[in-house]
């Protein structure tokens, strides 16, 4: 699992049909510290997310291991929406402040 925000969406009308009903976002990578890398995935919503969220994402075969990406032709699945979270007791991101 990585950690990432949402930067947006991707409409596309011609898909093969496995993805019809799947929203596609744009989610920018971020480091253990929340700063936002130079690095980028489009990822399968899971969970509903919505742009500026920060997000739990998965990439590789564990993409395809919910529920909805279930043999889906998917690489990447955003599976959590990001409350808080801490490193070595420090608070790195509360979403509610």
């Amino acid at each position: 699992m990585q950690i990432g925000r949402v930067v947006g969406s991707v409409v596309a009308t011609q898909k093969d049909a496995r993805l019809t009903t799947l929203k596609l976002l744009v989610v920018q990578v971020h480091d253990h510290e929340n700063r936002a890398l130079e690095q980028y995935v489009v990822a399968v919503d899971a969970v509903q997310a919505g742009t500026g969220d920060l997000v739990l994402f998965a990439t590789g075969s564990s993409a395809r291991q919910t529920e909805l990406t279930e043999g889906k032709p998917c690489d990447a699945v955003v599976m959590a929406v990001v409350d808080s979270w801490d490193v070595d007791g420090k608070n790195v991101y509360e979403k509610w402040r």
